[in-house]
């Protein structure tokens, strides 16, 4: 497939200033990120100062990747039409706003309602930051560029909990969302006097009802994955919106194949790069998410750290991508190996980091250690390649959109990675044990000696195992799959 008209904004040379224009858009990138980290560590402090209930403190979380996630692909086409400019100045603003109410909120219900608002932001966000770094670099400068505004959404995972564990004990829980408004600001500030404007030049009228579709049915979708491990696969509670994702994305795909000037352009499935890097794409944050979403359960539970603690523990893994990736090292791998090389290495890699937590987590930390520092390295390298093969399979013109095609892939992928990792932990772990209660902190509180507690642990370290190597099998089988897809398409002249 080959790109069609360039955008305005689009340089072939490079912007003049493209890396302090970089270092804004990370810098908004960040602030959504950071603030995803941050709430899962001050979850103990909103129970008790704002009474919230369990139901409360998972619709504070989910409120936000509901409206983020069912939004990217609006979000994008919405950037491609009106100006990437334009677009990632509203979405700081917006987040800003949502971020202020929320650190001001008295009762769940505001809160939850500002983290909705913060999530429409935060969709505007993911996806303009990312289309803006593909129109302000050369072809040869976006590897590393993708690369470094990757290794930001890692080093959001690594200083989340860190941060957030300071504040708290500093401040009072609603500084872990006014810390984002002079962030916003300043950003605000810069992407006003930097940042080009560049948008599609076609002018194509708006898809009002594709991106209502895909709201919907995005939202639906991820719905029904997060409600899946508490409510059972098999409740009217999850296969409902199963049911309504199904029907709604099948009659947007339908519309998009209908109409001339479509937001996602269903096309773009026919190209073996742009389905080979969206295959590995959802495999590599189904294990990696859902993996790292289990070990620091693991941290917490099992070998007894605090939040900040297991942060600490998990930070090499960021800490790796970052170094990788700053350093440019990662992407003059990838140039040398090529693109599907070194995606299939570097989630061959992944997948040996996932095993090696798998089955060295009872040799202590050293193996984790290990396994963090092998997922950091491969993810460093397939990561960054994967978001580029996605980003240059689409026209210029169209950069937003595949942004929010990038965006929705991750979200999907990760949401799926923990619930089906989750699951196969679950299970093992109710097999494993003789108490009524499933989780981990309801057997352990039923156990009547320290033996008990012991075969508790043990039976889920044993489930925790089993769900990292099933982790570690998707993260290798998308290296595979991306990999001979990528091959393919290069060796018919797609590259």
């Amino acid at each position: 497939m080959t790109a069609s008209t360039t955008a305005p904004g689009t340089v072939t040379q490079g912007h003049p200033q493209r890396w302090l224009i970089l270092g804004v858009i990370c810098l908004a990138q960040l602030t959504v990120l950071l603030d995803n980290t941050i709430l899962n560590v001050a979850i103990p402090s909103l129970t008790r100062e704002l009474g919230a209930e369990t139901s409360d403190i998972q619709w504070m979380i989910n409120a936000y990747s509901l409206v983020q996630s069912g939004l990217l692909l609006t979000a994008g086409s919405a950037a491609d039409r009106y100006g990437r400019k334009k677009m990632l100045a509203a979405g700081l603003v917006l987040f800003g706003l949502g971020s202020l109410v929320a650190g001001l909120a008295d009762s769940t219900a505001q809160l939850i309602a500002a983290r909705a608002g913060m999530g429409v932001g935060g969709a505007l966000l993911m996806t303009t930051t990312l289309a803006v770094a593909m129109q302000i670099f050369a072809p040869e400068e976006q590897p590393r560029a993708i690369g470094i505004w990757a290794a930001v959404n890692s080093l959001g995972f690594a200083t989340g909990p860190l941060l957030g564990g300071f504040m708290l004990n500093h401040f009072w829980w609603g500084a872990i969302f006014l810390i984002n408004l002079p962030v916003a600001a300043l950003a605000l500030l810069a992407v006003v006097a930097l940042v080009p404007e560049s948008k599609n030049p076609q002018g194509n009228r708006p898809d009002l009802l594709g991106a209502l579709l895909s709201t919907i049915g995005m939202t639906s979708l991820v719905f029904a994955i997060i409600s899946g491990p508490e409510h059972g696969w098999t409740s009217g509670r999850v296969l409902t919106p199963a049911a309504v994702a199904v029907v709604v994305l099948a009659a947007f795909a339908w519309w998009e194949n209908r109409i001339p000037h479509p937001m996602l352009d269903m096309h773009f499935f026919r190209d073996r790069r742009f389905t080979g890097a969206v295959a590995g794409a959802v495999l590599i944050t189904f294990g990696m998410g859902g993996s790292l979403f289990l070990l620091t359960q693991h941290m917490q539970f099992v070998l007894g750290y605090g939040p900040l603690e297991a942060g600490l523990r998990t930070a090499p893994l960021a800490l790796m991508i970052v170094a990788l990736n700053f350093t440019g090292l990662s992407a003059k791998w990838s140039a040398r190996l090529g693109t599907p090389l070194s995606i299939g290495l570097g989630m061959a890699v992944m997948a040996a980091g996932l095993a090696s937590i798998a089955t060295l987590t009872d040799h202590g930390y050293p193996g984790t250690l290990l396994g963090l520092v092998l997922i950091g390295a491969g993810a460093a390298v397939a990561s960054p390649a994967m978001a580029h093969a996605i980003m240059s399979a689409i026209p210029p013109e169209k950069a937003g959109v595949g942004a929010g095609i990038n965006g929705t892939v991750a979200e999907f992928g990760q949401g799926l990675g923990v619930a089906v990792l989750g699951a196969v932990l679950n299970s093992r772990f109710a097999a494993g044990i003789s108490v009524a209660a499933v989780s981990l902190p309801g057997a352990l509180a039923q156990a009547g000696s320290g033996s008990e507690r012991a075969r508790i642990t043990e039976a889920f370290a044993s489930g925790l195992e089993s769900s990292q190597l099933v982790g570690a099998v998707a993260v290798l089988l998308g290296g595979v799959v991306a990999g001979v897809l990528l091959r393919r398409a290069e060796r018919d002249g797609v590259a």
